[in-house]
């Protein structure tokens, strides 16, 4: 029986039939009562649980032998609503009509449906993944929000509503709510996991991405979302810590938490290299604004000429600025980011390191759910396209801390068996 085991550990109970995927179902429906009127993570769903009961009860007798049951069989899974999903409206967090939004299921959903996994439900997202939040709260302190823009997500697999959940990053909308709820989130290399179906905020520097309570069940997701993935034991890796400007950003408690965790991180062993690092971190962050002002404003476009008096505030003004943005703005910005990778992994092979280590976020979740918090240390790994993870690393007055993790472009399978270890250290 399934309480609140992790992803991994979950699907292979489910597989293996020590647990039904409905008696697993009816535990997270009992959990849902509990939690779900405090958080807000989901969408309402008139008939979740009977719909859920009946998929379950199609995909057991598909899978009647154990032996052919797939990876993630029974397991339910929470969609961020900028996916489109066969069967689902996607409104994604805005007014604008449902019809002008939903398209073809995303690849990535499919990729889950054919690993069988069930849909849990989309869950809430700001308004068209950018700044203006829903009504989720952190499940660990409702008083703060749980991050943005993927906070249902975040919020639904911290809080035990379902062990895996799809999220979307165009500046810090993983990372940074893995990390104010405690859990693990993966970024990706830029483009590994397809990102057709989903709602385009800036296409040049969107992500799909995807939580998890550990480290091993992000391996085992990841196994189902990337559509070649390799898995690597490579040993111990060396870590960097990008000293400067960059890493200045931090507030200074965080800042003081996360020496702490570099200190645990050498006692176990762990060679860890203190590097100078993204010193122009201003320019940085300016052309990744203007990368994803302009392309916001162009992936709205016809939207926006039709339905502007829907749009909330902040979604506007971005859309607005695009328009400001020049072309020969808008290509420097997209060339700058292989020239930021250049630059980052150029560092990395001439000091020999292979993880950066800086934090998942400037602090802890802020109070209130009006803001989700400044997604300022996720930036430039969005920008560079490098994949990135955020590991729980202990608290700060009782509210969640996250490590970020971050490796070389391409190099997702290494991460993830790297974090293991640096995950069982903190």
């Amino acid at each position: 029986m399934i309480d609140d085991e992790p992803l991994a550990a979950a699907a292979r109970s489910l597989r293996t039939g020590e647990t039904d995927p409905d008696e697993y179902i009816g535990t997270l429906e009992g959990r849902a009562e509990q939690a779900e009127p405090r958080i807000e993570a989901l969408l309402d769903e008139p008939d979740r649980w009977g719909r859920l009961d009946r998929e379950a009860r199609a995909l057991e007798a598909r899978f009647d032998d154990p032996t052919t049951r797939p990876p993630l069989y029974g397991v339910p899974v929470g969609v961020k609503d900028i996916f489109n999903v066969e069967g689902f409206e996607t409104k994604a967090g805005s007014t604008v009509p449902s019809e002008a939004v939903t398209g073809p299921e995303a690849t990535s959903v499919r990729a889950l449906r054919d690993a069988g996994a069930l849909v849990l439900g989309k869950t809430v997202t700001t308004e068209f993944a950018y700044f203006e939040p829903g009504p989720t709260r952190n499940p660990h302190d409702t008083d703060h929000t749980p991050g943005g823009s993927s906070s249902g997500s975040a919020a639904a697999v911290a809080a035990g509503l379902c062990p895996l959940a799809l999220g979307s990053q165009t500046i810090g909308s993983v990372i940074r709510p893995a990390a104010f709820c405690g859990i693990v989130g993966l970024k990706p290399t830029y483009g590994r996991i397809p990102i057709g179906g989903v709602l385009p905020v800036a296409p040049s520097v969107d992500h799909v991405g995807f939580f998890t309570q550990d480290v091993a069940g992000a391996e085992l997701a990841a196994s189902v979302l990337y559509e070649h993935w390799r898995p690597e034991n490579s040993g111990e890796p060396t870590l960097g810590v990008p000293e400067g400007p960059y890493l200045e950003q931090a507030d200074p408690t965080a800042r003081e938490a996360f020496d702490e965790q570099i200190t645990r991180l050498e006692a176990a062993g762990y060679d860890v290299r203190r590097v100078e690092l993204l010193a122009d971190i201003e320019d940085v962050n300016e052309r990744h604004q203007a990368l994803v002002a302009a392309e916001t404003a162009l992936s709205h476009s016809e939207r926006f000429a039709a339905y502007e008096e829907h749009y909330a505030e902040a979604t506007a003004d971005l859309i607005r600025e695009g328009h400001a943005v020049g072309v020969g703005e808008l290509c420097d910005a997209r060339t700058g980011r292989g020239a930021l990778r250049e630059a980052v992994e150029g560092t990395m092979d001439r000091e020999g390191i292979d993880v950066w280590l800086c934090p998942g976020a400037p602090g802890p979740a802020p109070e209130g759910i009006d803001d989700t918090g400044d997604p300022v240390m996720n930036l430039p790994w969005t920008h560079s396209g490098q994949p990135a993870m955020a590991l729980p690393a202990g608290d700060l007055d009782g509210l969640p801390l996250g490590l970020q993790c971050v490796a070389r472009y391409g190099d997702d399978e290494r991460l993830v068996a790297w974090a293991e270890g640096i995950a069982s250290a903190l």
